[in-house]
C-alpha cells in the first residue's frame, strides 16, 4: 500500500513540478522588476532630480544594502521555515510594490534613497523563500531547477538594459508599471503555486540556527565558494554597461546609447543560458566540479576583458558574452549544495544567509571599481574581481575531495 501511495505522489508530483517552476520562475522575474526600476530610469531621475553620479548610485546601492538588512533580519527570526513561503512571497511582493511607488510622492532624494532601502529589504522576502517554495517539488535535479530560477533572476537584472536600449519611458511610468508587476509576481505565487510533495520538516522559531549551520563544514565551504562568486558577480553586472561604453568609445568606434545598452543586455543576460547550463552539469557532472570551472572562465576574464577591448568591438563583445555567460553559471549550484548539506528544517534559514553575506561583499565591490577606475583606467579595473573566484575555486576543492562530497548531487561532488 505504501508503495502504491508512493507511485501516485511521484507521479502526482510530476505532471505538476514544471508548471510550477515555470509560475515561480515568471512570478520571480515579475518581482524582482522593482530592483531594477531606478536603474532603468537612472538617466531621466538625474535629470528630473538634478542628480551628480555619486547620488544616484546611491539609489541602486541602497537596494543591495536593504536586500541585506532584510535578509539577516528573517534569517535570524527562521521566517523562511516557520512561515509558508508563498505567504512571505506575497508579504514581500506587496512591501516591495509599495515602497517602489511611493518614489513618485518622494520629496527629497534621502527619502528617495530610504525608500529604496525598504524595496530592498522586502525583497528578501522574495528571492529567498521562492528558492525553496520550488525545492519542495524537486527531490532530484535540484542543481537545474535552481539554475531556472536564478536565470530569471539574470533576465530581470539584464532588463534595464534592454528598457534603455529600446528608449525607455517616462521614468514615473516605469515605477508605476514595475511595482504593478511585482504585485503580480507576489500574487501568481500565492495563488497559483502550489505546495510540492517534498515538503521540508517543520521548524520553530531558534534564533541560534542561524549561526548553528556554520558548524557545518560542508556549508561553510559552500558559503566561502559563494561569498567569492559574490565579490565578482554583482560589481560586473553593475559597471559593465559604463565599462563598454567608454572603451567602445575609446576605441573610436561611435555608438549610440541604444546599441551600448543592446552590448551589455547581451553580456548580462547571456548568463540565463548560463545558469541553465551549470544546473544541467552540476546535476549530471557534479556541482563542485562546475563551480570549480565556471570561477576559473569567469576569473580569468576579470583579467583579460580590459586588455581585450583595445583589440575592438568585437573582441570585447566576444569576451564579455563569455564572462556574462560564465560569471553567474555557478550561482544556483552553491545554492543546491547548501540545501543539500544542511539541516533540512533550515533550508531556508541557511539559504538566506548565505545570501545575505554575498550582498553586503557584493557592495563592497560596486563601489571598489570605481575607485580603482579612477586610479588605473578600465584596463585593469576589473582585475580586483579576481582574487574572489580565487577564493572559490580553493573553497570548492576542498569541498570535492571531502567526505562531505558524497551528499552532493547524488555523491559526485
Amino acid at each position: 500500500m505504501n508503495a502504491k501511495v508512493e507511485s501516485v505522489r511521484v507521479r502526482g508530483s510530476s505532471r505538476g513540478r514544471w508548471v510550477a517552476l515555470g509560475l515561480l520562475a515568471t512570478a520571480m522575474v515579475l518581482g524582482m522588476t522593482t530592483w531594477f526600476s531606478v536603474a532603468a530610469v537612472g538617466p531621466q531621475l538625474r535629470l528630473a532630480w538634478s542628480l551628480s553620479t555619486l547620488t544616484a548610485s546611491l539609489l541602486d546601492v541602497a537596494v543591495q544594502v536593504g536586500f541585506v538588512a532584510g535578509a539577516l533580519l528573517i534569517a535570524a527570526a527562521n521566517l523562511p521555515d516557520i512561515m509558508p513561503p508563498r505567504t512571505l512571497i506575497l508579504l514581500g511582493s506587496f512591501g516591495a510594490a509599495l515602497a517602489n511607488v511611493l518614489l513618485l510622492t518622494s520629496p527629497s532624494v534621502g527619502l528617495a534613497i530610504a525608500l529604496r532601502l525598504l524595496t530592498g529589504a522586502f525583497l528578501a522576502g522574495v528571492y529567498p523563500p521562492a528558492l525553496k517554495a520550488m525545492l519542495t517539488w524537486f527531490e532530484a535535479g535540484r542543481g537545474t531547477v535552481l539554475g531556472v530560477m536564478v536565470g530569471a533572476l539574470t533576465l530581470g537584472s539584464a532588463a534595464p538594459q534592454l528598457v534603455n536600449a529600446l528608449g525607455g519611458a517616462n521614468w514615473r511610468t516605469v515605477i508605476v508599471v514595475t511595482s504593478a508587476l511585482t504585485v503580480v509576481g507576489g500574487v501568481v505565487t500565492r495563488c497559483l503555486v502550489k505546495d510540492g510533495p517534498f515538503s521540508f520538516p517543520p521548524a520553530v522559531f531558534a534564533p541560534r540556527q542561524a549561526a548553528a549551520v556554520l558548524r557545518n563544514r560542508a556549508v561553510r565551504l559552500a558559503y566561502l565558494g559563494y561569498f567569492g562568486h559574490m565579490w565578482e558577480l554583482y560589481a560586473m553586472w553593475t559597471w559593465i554597461y559604463a565599462f563598454s561604453r567608454a572603451e567602445l568609445h575609446l576605441g573610436g568606434v561611435e555608438r549610440m546609447a541604444t546599441i551600448d545598452s543592446l552590448a551589455a543586455f547581451a553580456i548580462v543576460g547571456s548568463g540565463a543560458l548560463g545558469c541553465l547550463a551549470g544546473g544541467i552539469l552540476g546535476d549530471r557532472w557534479g556541482r563542485t566540479r562546475v563551480t570549480r570551472l565556471s570561477m576559473a572562465l569567469s576569473g580569468s576574464c576579470c583579467l583579460v576583458i580590459g586588455p581585450a577591448a583595445h583589440l575592438g568591438a568585437v573582441v570585447l563583445l566576444a569576451v564579455g558574452i563569455f564572462w556574462g555567460f560564465w560569471v553567474v553559471a555557478d550561482s544556483a549550484q552553491f545554492t543546491t549544495i547548501v540545501t543539500e548539506t544542511c539541516d533540512q528544517a533550515y533550508v531556508g534559514t541557511a539559504v538566506t544567509l548565505q545570501i545575505a553575506v554575498g550582498f553586503t561583499l557584493s557592495v563592497v565591490t560596486i563601489w571598489l571599481i570605481p575607485f580603482v577606475q579612477g586610479k588605473t583606467g578600465w584596463t585593469w579595473a576589473f582585475a580586483i574581481l579576481a582574487p574572489g573566484p580565487l577564493l572559490g575555486v580553493a573553497a570548492m576543492t576542498r569541498l570535492l575531495h571531502s567526505p562531505e562530497a558524497r551528499l552532493i548531487a547524488g555523491g559526485r561532488g
